[in-house]
């Protein structure tokens, strides 16, 4: 593989320490708590909520390249806090120097420094552009080759934080370099409000479908809720959106699970999905819409085998990294396992959980700790994985009928769950399936849990 070099360009300015860094999230992870309902936020949200732009923020989360104080100030006085001084460190200028940063598996020539200074926290999706993105092959060039054909479907399976989003944006950016449009919905950031019907439901989609085309969308001129809404919305798309273009359109839809939780609707909009993927057999335009639907589990409501998305197209389901990935991506970090035998401790803790992987990675690289430190912590509090294990706790205690059930699994007693139960457990990424066992992901969640269970009994 050609070596790729790129320059970046060091910033004078102030970086976090690691006080400030867990200062920071533990108000972030408050917030998210007392007014996102526990759920987090992604970067582009964060960068709303604090007028600050995700770039910027990406710099800050690195620890070591340089921002304004002032912007340091505005995005601690977000969450109430106030910026002591212990909470930031000013660059030097010898900061001010050029490093190299190459994206390929050879990152041999870099110092351990120079390693510190190109990684921020793995928090969110794998950048485009960062080295330590892993492939699996064969499911990059897989749905590369899926997404040309026409009228294609690509189902993505997968729990929480195991590269869905990551494989998306890859997929999207070879979509672009076809000249193909393309359409990233998210699913979860519908309003509650536009799930009470249908026609809201769709109406909504559709007026994000024409504002990422650039297109105005005169729902109001072309919506006859007489025809009956999903005929509606399949004129709208065949006529106002499909029709008039020139070239295929990428339409991702991600966490379509979120409907489950509204089987009224949930019902006839999969439905839907279905008859375009129908149409495209006989109708050209049609076969522009390439269709992406990503989810976070199988464990959903009964649908009509024939009316169902979920059977038909190019399946993917993502799973936990193999040894050799996490050999891989140990690399990029520029630690050399040659032996194995510290992948084979990790794993034992976290198995082949991505994010999980990546968290441990970056703190044994960034943070100067040792393997061994690493999973003494982890398994006495949590350590480096608190906010993580957080944020499952406080889903659990949400919903004591979840959190019965997983009081039962941690213990190892056998365990036989109703379908949405599995669904919303395997979907948050707290249980595997082993054969007919249902058992937690890891040992990391089998062992803190148990101990925060203990507590309540």
């Amino acid at each position: 593989m050609e070596l790729k070099e790129t320059k970046i360009k060091r910033r004078r300015g102030v970086v976090l320490t690691s006080q400030g860094l867990q200062r920071l999230q533990e108000a972030i992870l408050s917030w998210e708590i007392a007014e996102n309902k526990g759920d987090r936020l992604s970067l582009d949200n964060l960068s709303h909520l604090v007028n600050i732009s995700t770039k910027t923020l990406s710099r800050l989360w690195s620890l070591s390249q340089g921002v304004d104080q002032k912007t340091l100030q505005l995005c601690f006085s977000a969450f109430n806090l106030k910026l002591d001084r212990e909470d930031y460190k000013v660059l030097s200028a010898d900061h001010e120097t050029e490093i190299s940063s190459f994206s390929s598996e050879n990152q041999s020539q870099l110092s351990s420094d120079q390693l510190k200074s190109c990684f921020s926290y793995p928090d969110g999706p794998v950048a485009l552009d960062s080295p330590l993105y892993v492939e699996r092959p064969p499911i990059e060039e897989l749905v590369y080759r899926e997404i040309t054909q026409p009228g294609s479907v690509i189902r993505i399976l997968s729990p929480r934080q195991m590269g869905k989003t990551s494989l998306v944006l890859r997929l999207l950016d070879f979509a672009q370099t076809q000249g193909y449009q393309t359409v990233n919905l998210n699913c979860a950031q519908i309003d509650d409000h536009c799930l009470t019907t249908l026609s809201k439901l769709l109406r909504c989609i559709c007026w994000q479908i024409s504002q990422h085309l650039g297109i105005e969308p005169n729902l109001d001129d072309d919506w006859d809720e007489e025809l009956g809404h999903k005929l509606i919305c399949s004129f709208y798309l065949h006529n106002h959106i499909l029709k008039q273009s020139d070239n295929p359109i990428v339409l991702v839809l991600n966490e379509v699970d979120r409907f489950f939780e509204y089987p009224h609707i949930a019902q006839e909009f999969f439905a839907l999905l279905r008859s375009w993927c129908e149409e495209a057999r006989q109708n050209h335009h049609w076969q522009k819409l390439r269709l992406v639907v990503v989810y976070s589990t199988e464990q959903y409501i009964s649908l009509n085998i024939n009316r169902s998305p979920f059977n038909i197209g190019l399946p993917i389901r993502l799973g936990e990294f193999t040894q050799q990935q996490v050999k891989v991506l140990a690399k990029r970090y520029g630690l050399y396992w040659s032996s194995g035998q510290e992948i084979t401790q990790l794993m034992s803790l976290v198995g082949g959980h991505p994010a999980l992987i990546q968290i441990a990675l970056f703190y044994l690289v960034s943070q100067n700790m040792t393997l061994q430190d690493l999973i003494k912590e982890a398994m006495a509090n949590g350590g480096i994985y608190r906010h993580h294990l957080w944020r499952h706790w406080v889903k659990l205690q949400a919903n004591p009928k979840l959190l019965e059930i997983y009081t039962e699994l941690v213990a190892e007693k056998g365990v036989i769950l109703d379908p949405m139960d599995a669904y919303k457990l395997e979907s948050l990424g707290l249980i595997c399936f082993k054969g007919d066992r249902i058992l937690p992901r890891c040992e990391l969640y089998r062992s803190y849990f148990k101990k925060q269970l203990s507590v309540l009994t």
